[in-house]
């Protein structure tokens, strides 16, 4: 993969990952899990980039089969057997297959992809490799959030982990595509192909190479911040518009409970008097003492009262 490729895969997984982050927050109740489908969308995206990675590793493949490298040739395997994955999880979920299953594959595909880049030592003094480290922390997002599905399908939060993580991944192909094949990446770091598809990046000394690996380092971090401030941005935007209100998000003013203690306070004592005069009790002011309702019986604050009739 060149620099085109990388960037066009990392902006394609953007995509994905913004809609699949937008489209977790959707309000309606969700159906049965034998009867949900991932969203049309996801789906034409994920195959048709699916399809792009596997013509790119077919050729990548045949390049270094004519360039006798047999290292080359292995590793495009190994991508043409990532993207089949993806490739059949898209065609299934068009097929209206069990939505378990199709989680089941998804989650195979990541947990490959994972060990494809944790694996990926063609050359172990490369630099390339700590780029390859970093890559680990987005697959390994998508790939909980993919088993969090499996076992809570009704919720949204990890579609919306998984979305994120796709974000991320694509942000950091972005990244090395322009760190591998520009001269953005570190000094007296050189570029050495081997074929299409297999390539390492050697620096001159020690130190050379531990300052690429830390600018590889600051670079996902800095990565991850703007993830995050994006994420708030955005969150702080649309909240109110695709976060379903719950039960649990409905404010409460602090005062109305006492307020509703306050108006139950208030109760009346009726009572029969020898002359067939109602006395009432009111509670809540204190003024006001006790006082009939004819006008009969008339209390003062300090218990003397003064009585009057009709």
């Amino acid at each position: 993969m060149g620099l085109f490729s990388m960037t066009f895969a990392g902006g394609s997984l953007i995509l994905i990952g913004a809609w699949e982050s937008l489209s977790s927050s959707s309000s309606p109740p969700p159906p049965p899990n034998n009867h949900r489908r991932f969203s049309t969308i996801t789906l034409i995206s994920a195959a048709s980039l699916s399809l792009l990675f596997i013509i790119d590793s077919l050729l990548s493949f045949f390049n270094a089969t004519s360039s006798n490298d047999k290292v080359g040739s292995a590793v495009q395997l190994q991508v043409l057997a990532i993207s089949s994955l993806f490739f059949m999880f898209s065609l299934l979920g068009s097929l209206n297959f069990p939505y378990p299953l199709l989680n089941l594959i998804l989650l195979f595909a990541f947990l490959e992809e994972f060990l494809l880049f944790h694996l990926h030592l063609k050359d172990s003094d490369g630099i390339e490799n700590r780029y390859y480290d970093l890559m680990l922390v987005p697959i390994a997002i998508c790939a909980f959030s993919t088993m969090i599905e499996l076992i809570s399908p009704d919720s949204g939060t990890p579609k919306l982990g998984r979305g994120l993580g796709l974000i991320l991944q694509g942000t950091w192909f972005v990244q090395m595509g322009f760190s591998f094949f520009t001269d953005l990446i570190a000094n007296n770091c050189n570029l050495h192909i081997k074929s299409r598809g297999n390539y390492t990046i050697n620096c001159k000394g020690h130190m050379d190479t531990h300052r690429g690996g830390a600018i590889a380092v600051l670079m996902f971090n800095c990565h991850l911040a703007f993830l995050v401030a994006l994420f708030c941005g955005v969150f702080s935007v649309f909240g109110r518009r695709f976060v379903a209100q719950g039960d649990h998000l409905k404010y409460r003013p602090l005062g109305a409970e006492l307020r509703r203690m306050e108006n139950q306070g208030r109760f009346t004592l009726d009572s029969d008097s020898d002359d067939g005069v109602i006395d009432v009790v009111k509670q809540g002011d204190c003024s006001s003492g006790l006082r009939g309702e004819n006008g009969a019986v008339e209390l003062g604050v300090n218990g003397h009262g003064s009585h009057s009739e009709n």
